[in-house]
């Protein structure tokens, strides 16, 4: 078997671990600590994150898009193969490596997203570009740390907890589509969704684009009209 090899470590801003990108032929890994972030082979869940909420969004003319969290780009393909090409997608990343790894040894998985005029990267902490925003967004994605069980920065919680969720809510436009996801379900944040004012749906998802193995969760949470 090929071994794992160890290109590159990035610190997160306010946690107490490393990111770590892996390669291993033409697969690629995020590690945090132990627990992998995510890999190359495994795509599809975070593509429906930006599938999901496009359904719902429809026909609606020059939507505006905030992903947060970049990853490996995955979300932000799906998002520009399913988005109309008058969409404005913002992606705020909190750790400049990312984007570099992004630009650099994961180029290939990218495949020019990034070079794309309707892509905007800000490096900064998506709930800060939230809070600070009002019916700006069509859509927020979230694909941060692990979903509402976090792992990797405390201060990623607060996206999930009431609060956050109430900055989400201002922050989209009527009828705008907060999606969310997680490794896993979390019945006490589908019930926090709701308290939050959204009519939200709870969607497992396969993590394989081959649609089988293990499932990820998606909640596609809509603001009233």
């Amino acid at each position: 078997m090929i071994p794992w090899v160890h290109l590159d470590t990035a610190a997160v801003p306010g946690g107490t671990t490393q990111l770590r990108l892996k390669q291993r032929g033409d697969e690629f890994s995020i590690m945090l600590g132990t627990n992998e972030l995510m890999n190359s082979r495994l795509s599809g869940s975070e593509q429906a994150l930006a599938d999901l909420a496009a359904e719902r969004i429809g026909a609606r003319k020059k939507p505006r898009i905030l992903i947060g969290g970049l990853g490996m780009g995955f979300t932000l393909r799906a998002a520009l193969a399913s988005f109309k090409n008058d969409a404005e997608i913002v992606v705020a990343e909190l750790v400049p490596e990312v984007v570099a790894w992004a630009r650099g040894p994961l180029a290939e998985v990218f495949k020019g997203s990034l070079d794309d005029p309707r892509v905007r990267i800000v490096i900064d902490d998506v709930g800060r570009l939230i809070a600070s925003s009002k019916a700006a967004y069509d859509a927020i994605l979230l694909d941060v740390d692990n979903g509402p069980e976090g792992l990797s920065r405390e201060e990623n919680d607060e996206l999930y907890e009431l609060k956050g969720l109430h900055e989400a809510k201002a922050a989209l436009k009527p009828g705008g589509i907060l999606s969310v996801w997680s490794s896993g379900p979390s019945p006490l944040f589908t019930r926090r969704l709701g308290r939050a004012g959204f009519k939200a749906e709870e969607i497992p998802v396969r993590a394989s684009t081959k649609k089988r193995g293990a499932k990820h969760m998606i909640w596609i949470a809509t603001k009233a009209e």
